[in-house]
């Protein structure tokens, strides 16, 4: 789905000259975590949007992957790889979801991103 990608390049287009790239990608992880949360907590009536929900979380750290292993990237190598490990929980626990989905299993995706957000943030 381009939706993800489209999305993620409309925000980063449009918030280029007033937020910074860590509060975008802080913003793109709370705004991920809300759309999961949202069908967790509504699960009867928007099941139907798991697999969006979980294409539009994968593509947006798929995209968080690809800005930790910029040769540019200043981050520690330390750091790189925790954020990859987590990337790559994030990527199998989306698809044993996918094979098995229930509502619960959303949670721990809802916390990871909310969590990151938060230290991008600075809290």
């Amino acid at each position: 789905m381009q939706n993800g990608f489209s999305a993620y390049a409309a925000a980063a287009k449009s918030a280029q000259s007033t937020v910074s790239p860590r509060e975008l990608e802080a913003n793109l992880l709370i705004k991920a975590a809300t759309r999961l949360q949202t069908v967790a907590d509504d699960w009867q009536n928007r099941a139907n949007e798991l697999d969006e929900v979980l294409t539009y979380n994968r593509r947006l750290w798929t995209l968080l992957v690809s800005s930790v292993i910029a040769e540019d990237n200043p981050l520690p190598v330390g750091i790189k790889t925790n954020i990859l490990a987590l990337a790559n929980f994030i990527f199998n626990h989306t698809f044993m979801i996918a094979a098995d989905p229930q509502p619960q299993r959303l949670g721990v995706l809802v916390t990871i991103n909310r969590d990151i957000a938060a230290g991008l943030r600075g809290r």
